[in-house]
């Protein structure tokens, strides 16, 4: 089934865009179109331009060559991967776009941010809900979001869920979060080898119809690969080709070489990650009984027991703010309990990464960081490998060695993270949000690494679907004291202890899904007497937009009417016709959206 709107004109198009980086072509013939209220993903490999390409159609990059098109009037939002929030107040920077400033205040409320809050020593959760709040605000026509999910609990994940669903929005979004795309889109860009692909389905079916042209371009590479031999083989033993030297055929055996050489150089670069257990541990890796800490007011945990022993994967979810990552230290026994004991057992080696990646000196350079104890040799599992040859392995480039971790982006800090603790055996490995930044390639590598792992792993994620693939056990915190553990992943807790965030303040919004709702679908929200104040108002724009619009039609056409114009006055005839086709356009997507919105008010009790 395609989209709603598809088959429309677009409201924003991309048509052969080319770009450059230096000597290196980033995009080569880039087409994309997104029609009115179309959710669409855009998906490819870290450095494939996902970023750069949502910012060409937002108007903030020019491309080297080819079209932009925005339809006239449209509005556009864009929150980037590394928003920077700016402003006295939140309530300022929401409505430093534009926005009214009632539509500000409630836009960050819905995402559990005080309008009155100042803007320094946000939280990575905060500052990511402020810029989705400003974006939402501004009512856009169009809303670009790049990697929106990124320190964002689960529960404001479901509300970000919500906000798409019931914008009037179009929108393109680069995720690497499954269970997200898997709920909010309704299209898929590919990009690959310089090229958009497009998908008229939501996420759920990309894999698939990626997989199906990955295995299609193989069988081509192969054919290419035969048929080069072939002419090689026929080339160098035949003696007309000896003799005469045969130049048509040099040349088409050249060219065939050259196109095998540019699909090589095309193909994706693959990490080639790896985990070392180590020593084995002892049968026990901890065993808690009866724990509790506070931290001043705010209560983490109370009268939590559990046993942790080798080879579990468990993990730790829970409002942003809920203690999951002091959960942790006090598991590890880094910090104390006040309450209760924590016994850890034998022989633990163990890796350790910080979501905040605080361990990160920005001033430091990545070869300092790899080889800290100096030299241009670390050991890698045990072994020693050059520190070049290691680091192209997580898909740094030689130029990057000397240059400070701040130039780096959040997906290469995450890698040079996984590349410094896999580089020393350990048999328990703590990840605390792994996935933030990384594309889906790395994560599905990381997963199949994790799940043959035979050490003990501890996961602190808000990616539902990376806990369900991978825990045997989670552990969920309520931000009260309350900590239940269930065996199983996100799904298996929620089916299994429906009713266990209910009331819990999220900082965005209700914590989570109510009693008996599955963790398939998100979380509906709660049901409303009225139309929303935003609702209403944008109802009434509507009705006066859609009884208005007909008669400037019937203007324009009158004037087009005219049977000398195009003779007399050809660029007033072009003028005029493009003015009906956008009024039109502007009048059927206002249709589209009041018919939306009266459903809304009818399903209202």
């Amino acid at each position: 089934m395609k989209p709603k709107g598809a088959g429309r004109p677009p409201l924003a198009a991309l048509k052969d865009v080319r770009l450059a980086d230096g000597a290196t072509p980033l995009f080569d013939g880039v087409d994309l179109g997104l029609e009115p209220r179309v959710r669409a993903c855009l998906v490819g490999r870290n450095g494939a331009g996902k970023s750069t390409l949502l910012r060409i159609l937002a108007g903030l990059v020019q491309p080297d060559a080819g079209e932009r098109f925005m339809q006239p009037g449209a509005r556009v939002a864009m929150v980037l991967q590394e928003p920077e929030i700016t402003g006295a107040t939140l309530g300022d920077y929401a409505a430093s776009g534009g926005a009214e400033s009632y539509m500000a205040e409630a836009s960050l409320q819905t995402f559990g941010l005080d309008p009155e809050k100042p803007t320094t020593g946000l939280s990575g959760g905060e500052t990511r809900r402020a810029a989705l709040a400003k974006a939402f605000a501004e009512e856009p026509d169009l809303i670009l979001l790049d990697e929106p999910t990124n320190h964002l609990d689960i529960f404001a994940i479901e509300t970000l869920e919500e906000e798409l669903a019931a914008a009037a929005a179009a929108a393109l979004i680069i995720s690497h979060d499954r269970a997200f795309l898997e709920r909010t889109t309704q299209r898929c860009f590919w990009l690959a080898h310089r090229r958009v692909r497009a998908l008229d389905q939501g996420f759920s079916a990309f894999e698939a119809w990626a997989e199906k042209i990955e295995a299609e371009e193989a069988e081509q590479m192969r054919r290419l690969s035969k048929t080069i031999e072939r002419e090689t083989k026929t080339f160098y033993s035949s003696i007309t080709a000896r003799r005469s030297r045969n130049e048509g055929r040099a040349r088409k055996l050249e060219v065939m070489r050259q196109q095998q050489a540019a699909k090589l150089k095309d193909g994706p670069r693959t990490m080639e990650m790896a985990i070392d257990s180590g020593e084995t541990s002892g049968k026990r890796v901890a065993e808690v009984k009866h724990i509790a800490k506070t931290w001043g007011e705010k209560v983490v945990v109370k009268d939590f027991s559990t046993r942790i022993v080798r080879g579990d994967r468990l993990a730790i979810v829970g409002p942003n703010g809920a203690g999951k990552t002091t959960l942790v230290r006090l598991l590890l026994g880094e910090i104390p309990a006040d309450a209760g004991t924590v016994k850890l057992g034998t022989g633990l080696d163990i890796a350790y990464v910080d979501q905040s990646r605080a361990e990160l000196n920005a001033e430091t350079t990545l070869w300092d960081v790899l080889a800290d104890g100096g030299g241009d040799q670390i050991l890698v599992r045990g072994r020693p490998m050059h520190v070049a040859a290691y680091a192209k392995s997580f898909l740094f480039q030689d130029r990057q060695l000397r240059q400070p971790v701040k130039t780096l982006s959040g997906g290469e800090r995450n890698r040079l993270l996984l590349a410094r603790a896999l580089a020393k055996p350990a048999n328990l490995m703590v990840l605390d949000e792994p996935t933030n930044d990384l594309d889906m390639d790395t994560l599905d590598l990381l997963e199949e690494l994790l799940a043959d792992y035979d050490g003990t792993l501890i996961l602190v994620s808000h990616d539902r679907d990376f806990i369900d693939r991978l825990a045997t056990s989670t552990i969920a915190l309520d931000g009260r004291g309350r900590a239940v553990e269930t065996p199983g992943g996100w799904s298996d807790l929620i089916r299994q202890n429906s009713g266990f965030f209910e009331g819990v303040e999220s900082p965005a919004g209700p914590a989570a899904p109510p009693a008996g709702e599955s963790a398939a679908s998100p979380s509906p929200a709660k049901r409303a007497v009225k139309l929303s104040y935003k609702d209403q108002r944008r109802l009434e724009e509507l009705d006066r937009l859609i009884n208005a619009t007909p008669n400037e039609i019937a203007g324009l056409e009158a004037q087009l009417a005219d049977p000398e114009l195009y003779t007399k006055a050809p660029q007033r005839f072009d003028q005029l016709t493009l003015a009906i086709l956008q009024a039109r356009q502007l009048l059927a997507a206002a249709e589209e959206e009041w018919l939306a919105l009266e459903e809304k008010r009818e399903t209202i009790v």
